[in-house]
């Protein structure tokens, strides 16, 4: 590793950024002296982070730190030494030394105002030691009051305002520089074009694979006129000609394999470096989860002693890795759901014992990546919510009547919590009780692309998971096409993907639904909500993508999916002003340009349309797809001849008619699309037509298709032998004329337009 370059900053910068890291080490290793006070490696750590600070110091002639640091190493000598036994007091005043030394740190006019609290700080501690020496000795009681509550929990902050960031904020580490958000999401969005570049060389080179197919059929073509030369024109002009071009052309040949190769090796080479470069600015933009949230054991350990409980937060996952931007924006969400974690769910010491829990209570705070998302978990041991009182609740606010509650589950009636100005709490405090918070929570979550539930089991404790993005520079999608139109879904906004047929669509209230599990679900096209003209109405299966929750999902039907992308999302020109139903951009990897649809304005639109009795373009779509639909067979014989005659039969009386030729082929076909019958013959290589039958009479999502057996054979056997398979009608082609087949077809699914 290079030696760090600091010779751009100042010796109070350098003393600023070794504070920032001290300040941290000593915080933590008091917080575990408070519950375990000879903890032999606690307090050295605690007592090296305090012998640093004051060196540090002093090396920059900072002597109101050099006292406090100072003051705080007796105290932590005197306690390995078992001089004293650390309490309650000795950590009080510990904490207030860590905030004395950010305070005189951050100018020299905060240094000189902070003399009177250093003094006070200095008698506190002395008092603390002097009290503390002998066992059974009560706690005194510290000459400066208690900063308010307000002041304690403003933010969910921790007392102190964090430092000013040095240009080098660690020393001994690698070399740290500031730069901005825009520019690492602008310098990210170029290493994903680079990226998409690099990849479109496979696509060229392929490209140039047809030209070598050429030369080998030009090859070829030579060759058979070299054949077709006299014998005695092999010495002649046309031969001399002949043999000169099939020379360039083998010299020709010869340099595109070379050149092929080398552009193989420039595609492998740019790509590996694409991917590299991306990854590594992606990474750059990573943060461990640590470092956002490491100062919320603090907080937690003063709000709860504010409040009269007992509480300590575990961080687990810290060194999990999110996106700058997320977990900058997840600041005042997490120190909501902690304080509620400890106002809402812990109960005091006192109940806590007559429960027949420890009297401090445990607030677990855990980041993990799952399945391509971040999962951050606030999760408290306390009472639980009182699911009976929150019932009672929602009918008093009058939000749904007493009869609809009552029928209301656990998971719809905890989504209440979210509301703005929704609280439990009957009166307001400086922690809580207004009803903002939770709605907060869910209102950023969101913003950033997430979203947020809650679980409770009573006396047990409350569960908050919010599910983020990995990043918000990437994002995973489904990729969908609209009236010839790439679309991007993200699929966070996605519930469910399927293949609806037509026959599956009902009209309730003049409105065209699907059963999508135990419920009815609204449908509508995304070209009428993206306003891209009219929905195609000629397939057997509508592809639909259901977005939305419970009673506010819909069916969103599109032309076909393109499967899944991750994009590199390139924010619009703010210039435009927010578009309607879109978010933002990206670029395939052909370089072609898509849009990513914002899933929250495209189903508050979908609710426009359903308030306003829309849908006319999807009823008529559907109504003229019922009308004019064609009934599609699928005729399955290996003979030519046969196939011709049957298509040409069943076409002219109006059935739209495709064909496989054998039984393999057809068993493909079957699988991939939608037919109203199959009509196969027996004899037929690779798998027969009893087999066809057999295949697709065991088969779930077929066994309700009919099939009808045309062949040869007309022995009463082998009609028993089809039937006995499951064909729904066995007819002999020597016996059958156009009317018979047609007749049979008929009865079987009726006429060629419903």
């Amino acid at each position: 590793m290079s030696t760090p370059d600091y010779g751009s900053f100042s010796m109070l910068d350098l003393f600023r950024a070794e504070l920032d890291m001290q300040s941290q080490a000593l915080t933590n290793s008091l917080l575990a002296l408070e519950r375990d006070p000879v903890a032999a490696a606690e307090l050295e750590a605690a007592m090296r982070a305090a012998h640093s600070l004051k060196g540090a110091a002093r090396i920059v002639e900072l002597m109101p730190a050099v006292q406090v640091a100072h003051a705080m190493e007796e105290c932590l000598v005197a306690a390995q030494n078992g001089q004293l036994r650390l309490r309650q007091g000795h950590i009080d005043a510990l904490l207030k030394g860590v905030d004395l030394l950010a305070l005189v740190a951050t100018d020299e006019a905060a240094g000189a105002a902070a003399g009177p609290r250093i003094t006070a700080f200095l008698h506190t501690l002395e008092a603390a030691s002097t009290a503390g020496g002998g066992d059974g000795v009560d706690e005194p009681t510290p000459p400066e009051p208690e900063p308010a509550l307000a002041t304690l929990v403003a933010d969910a902050a921790p007392p102190t305002a964090p430092l000013p960031p040095p240009d080098a904020s660690s020393i001994g580490a690698d070399r740290m520089i500031r730069i901005t958000s825009q520019s690492m999401t602008r310098l990210l969005g170029l290493a994903g074009e680079s990226l998409i570049e690099a990849r479109r060389l496979r696509p060229f080179a392929d490209s140039l694979q047809r030209l070598r197919r050429q030369q080998a059929e030009l090859a070829r073509a030579l060759d058979t006129v070299r054949a077709g030369l006299p014998p005695d024109a092999e010495e002649g002009p046309a031969a001399q000609a002949l043999a000169l071009a099939r020379a360039t052309l083998g010299e020709s040949r010869d340099y595109l394999a070379t050149r092929l190769a080398e552009l193989d090796s420039i595609d492998r080479r740019g790509t590996d470096l694409a991917n590299r470069l991306y990854a590594e600015t992606l990474e750059s933009r990573m943060r461990p989860f640590e470092d956002g949230v490491r100062s919320y054991s603090r907080t937690v350990r003063d709000l709860s002693r504010a409040l009269g409980k007992q509480a300590r937060l575990a961080i687990l996952g810290g060194a999990t890795g999110i996106d700058r931007d997320i977990l900058d924006q997840l600041d005042a969400p997490l120190g909501h759901l902690l304080r509620n974690a400890i106002d809402h769910g812990l109960e005091t010491p006192e109940e806590r014992r007559a429960a027949g829990k420890p009297a401090e209570g445990l607030i677990r705070l855990e980041a993990r990546h799952t399945a391509g998302l971040l999962q951050i978990i606030i999760a408290d041991d306390g009472r639980g919510i009182d699911l009976d009182g929150l019932r009672r609740a929602v009918v008093e606010r009058h939000l749904i009547a007493a009869d609809a509650a009552a029928r209301l589950s656990e998971a719809e009636l905890l989504e209440f919590l979210f509301l703005p100005g929704f609280s439990m709490k009957p009166t307001v405090s400086d922690v809580s009780g207004r009803g903002v918070g939770l709605d907060a929570v869910q209102t950023t979550v969101k913003e950033v692309r997430g979203r947020v539930s809650v679980t409770t089991r009573a006396g047990e404790g409350t569960r908050f998971l919010l599910e983020l993005p990995l990043t918000l520079s990437v994002i995973r999608t489904l990729l969908v096409e609209v009236d010839g139109e790439p679309y991007a879904l993200p699929l966070a906004g996605i519930t469910r993907t399927l293949k609806l047929a037509r026959d599956a669509i009902e009209t309730l209230e003049g409105r065209p639904h699907f059963r999508f599990g135990a419920r009815p679900v609204g449908l509508i096209t995304a070209h009428e909500l993206l306003e891209r003209g009219a929905a195609r109405s000629d397939s057997a299966e509508l592809a639909v993508v259901v977005i939305g929750e419970d009673d506010g999902a819909y069916g969103l039907i599109v032309d076909r999916f393109l499967g899944e992308r991750e994009l590199v999302v390139r924010l619009l020109d703010p210039r435009l002003g927010k578009i309607k139903d879109i978010s933002a951009a990206a670029l395939m990897e052909d370089g072609a340009p898509v849009l990513i649809v914002d899933m929250d304005d495209l189903l508050q639109s979908a609710d426009k349309l359903a308030m306003a009795g829309a849908f006319r373009t999807l009823r008529q779509s559907l109504a003229a797809t019922a009308q004019t639909r064609r009934k599609r067979v699928l005729v399955v014989d290996d003979s030519l001849t046969v196939r011709e005659l049957e298509r040409k039969l069943l076409d002219q009386h109006g059935y739209a008619v495709e064909i496989a030729v054998d039984g393999m082929d057809g068993w493909n076909a079957v699988r991939s699309g939608a037919f109203d019958l199959v009509v196969t013959d027996v004899d037929m290589p690779r798998m027969d037509g009893i087999e066809l039958v057999t295949l697709i009479k065991h088969d779930p999502r077929l066994n309700r298709l009919p099939v009808m057996i045309v062949s040869y054979k007309d022995r009463e056997e082998d009609r028993r032998r089809g039937l006995d398979a499951g064909a729904d009608y066995y007819l002999t082609k020597g016996s059958f004329h156009d009317e018979t087949l047609i007749h049979a077809v008929e009865d079987l699914i009726g006429a060629a337009v419903e």
